[in-house]
């Protein structure tokens, strides 16, 4: 772990794999799924972030490192996501189902 923070302190390695449990799409269908999503509103914006989703850029973020490259801030991120998703459950309704889509979980997935 980066940023000097004790991981005997924190339960990472039940964190990490709740984190792979509820973000059932791998980076790259998240990648892709972010780039459309950001492209139908309104196109491609300026600036660097291509109008993705904040929150979709950590999953994507913490998606390509291995558990012991993890900082705070990814930490914080695989928090919220699995409150989040654990929070909204399994919706599969077009709504729903996005805005779970946007962190990497897909309900209709097995």
């Amino acid at each position: 772990m980066t940023d000097g923070f004790d991981t005997e302190d924190l339960d990472i390695d039940r964190l990490w794999e709740e984190f792979h449990r509820v973000v059932n799409m791998n980076s790259a269908e998240l990648r892709s799924f972010l780039l459309t999503d950001a492209s139908a509103e309104e196109g491609f914006p300026p600036d660097p972030d291509m109008g993705i989703d904040e929150l979709g850029r950590g999953v994507l973020h913490v998606l390509n490192k291995r558990k012991h490259d993890l900082t705070k801030s990814d930490v914080e991120v695989m928090r919220q996501i699995v409150d989040f998703v654990e929070t909204m459950g399994d919706k599969t309704d077009d709504d729903s189902r996005h805005t779970l889509m946007l962190v990497g979980h897909d309900p209709l997935k097995g």
